[in-house]
């Protein structure tokens, strides 16, 4: 088997121009969960199907995020308790380049993530006035928000040579807030962006080979409870326990 650097290697690369047409940003996701130390032999069977973006050279970018909420977590609580329409707030840069935007993803209602952007000078620690706004039109919300966490990771970003599908890998997760910090390493968070869910995607086929199933988790609030964040999360033992025997594992 090939090192990760080598299959990294061998994709052929689609640069961010190449990719505008592939945006997805009204779309259906599905997300896997899975060890890093299988990642080499995911990653080698991708290679016939996908491309792998490159800026610059480089592959795999840096990102960081900084995710707001209420007060009182209303966000994390309306996924905690499985709201058919709830809505995520975030600033995410993509490190090195000088990009950076504020972001809004709110599920739909029909199984779908709608995701809205303006492009932001940094990522600033309060919302502006006309940030709120559009926060508010975009979540269809009106209550004020506050910095709550940070996220740091490296993601690989991957084009299929033939559909209008997006996947994503995740690394290297790591967490801050208030002097804290807490690392989710050993683990991949692969999440698969399609027009409509096709069970034919060769992502989908190699992950049910693999016995992968698909796994929803939110980094956002995964990161509050590693943080230690006193909050309900009944709902999300199952993945909690999943990431400590995937790291266990490793």
């Amino acid at each position: 088997m090939r090192s990760i650097d080598q299959v990294i290697s061998a994709f052929d690369p689609i640069s961010l121009a190449e990719m505008d047409g592939v945006k997805l940003q009204d779309r259906v996701d599905t997300k896997y969960v899975f060890g890093e130390h299988r990642l080499a032999e995911v990653m080698d069977a991708m290679l016939p199907h996908y491309r792998l973006l490159e800026v610059d050279g480089v592959r795999g970018t840096k990102y960081r995020s900084l995710y707001f909420d209420t007060a009182d977590l209303q966000h994390y609580k309306a996924h905690h308790d499985q709201r058919t329409y709830r809505s995520k707030v975030r600033f995410r840069e993509y490190i090195g380049s000088g990009l950076a935007f504020l972001e809004v993803k709110r599920k739909t209602g029909r199984g779908r993530t709608d995701k809205a952007r303006i492009r932001v000078d940094g990522i600033p620690e309060t919302l502006s006035p006309e940030q709120q706004a559009f926060v508010n039109k975009a979540s269809r919300g009106s209550a004020p928000l506050q910095a709550t966490l940070w996220n740091h990771f490296t993601r690989y970003t991957f084009v299929s040579r033939t559909a209008p599908e997006r996947l994503t890998m995740d690394v290297d997760l790591r967490y801050s807030a208030a002097g804290d910090e807490r690392g989710l390493g050993g683990v991949v968070i692969a999440e698969l962006k399609q027009e409509r869910a096709d069970r034919t995607s060769p992502f989908v086929r190699l992950m049910r080979e693999r016995v992968f199933a698909a796994s929803g988790m939110s980094k956002y609030c995964v990161g509050l409870l590693l943080l230690g964040r006193p909050v309900k999360h009944n709902a999300f033992k199952a993945v909690l326990l999943k990431l400590d025997k995937i790291r266990k594992a490793a």
